[in-house]
């Protein structure tokens, strides 16, 4: 099991917390764009999950390096080929799909290398995003889309709508979705699926 060091703090961002809530206790995690590895050592902490993670930037892979978590420098456009099929329960991919270059390939990658997947992202169809739109004629920015349009990593963004429509031509599973409002407040959600796209300013999905 992966040991690491003390952390100052265990406290997660909302939505982090609702992917924890997603992974089973002792299992095989990988963490795909695994930033300063917040999640990954709640998740070895509190999980007890044989914890993994990729990340693409220097400074996060330092940071988790020096926390003694089990981190390699990686983009998830290029490098999940080089795990072998089922290799791990759970791959988390955090806030991090809508910056890829190839979204399709990477969630058949997600699905070939593990049981489940859980995929995170800001929801371009909330109403912040909407009124932004439709007011000021300029890209939105929002508490889940922080930065301006000639700054952000952002190059595929999506909603809510669009990204069950992906997973259904892609024949994936989703086996929950959880929508979180602005407050961070989370909620499964059902049937009506425009009500979550319009109120969910991010949401989270475990497919299998």
């Amino acid at each position: 099991m992966t040991k690491v060091a003390p952390r100052k703090s265990d406290s997660l961002r909302s939505d982090l917390k609702v992917v924890a809530d997603m992974v089973a206790t002792e299992a095989r995690v990988l963490d795909v764009g695994c930033g300063d590895g917040a999640l990954l050592d709640y998740l070895i902490r509190h999980r007890g999950v044989d914890g993994r993670g990729i990340e693409l930037s220097q400074a996060g892979v330092n940071a988790c390096v020096s926390q003694g978590l089990s981190v390699v420098q990686g983009d998830a456009d290029t490098d999940l080929g080089y795990y072998p099929e089922g290799a791990f329960d759970y791959v988390v991919l955090s806030q991090t799909l809508q910056a890829t270059h190839k979204p399709r390939s990477v969630l058949l990658e997600l699905q070939r290398i593990s049981r489940f997947a859980i995929v995170s992202f800001p929801n371009f169809g909330h109403w912040q995003c909407r009124w932004q739109l439709l007011r000021r004629g300029r890209m939105p920015v929002t508490d889940s889309l922080t930065e301006p349009w000639y700054e952000t990593a952002n190059i595929h963004l999506c909603t809510i709508t669009d990204f069950f429509a992906l997973c259904r031509d892609l024949g994936i599973s989703v086996d929950r979705a959880v929508a979180l409002r602005r407050d961070g407040s989370a909620k499964i959600v059902g049937n009506n699926v425009r009500i979550a796209n319009f109120f969910g300013a991010q949401a989270v999905f475990l497919l299998s």
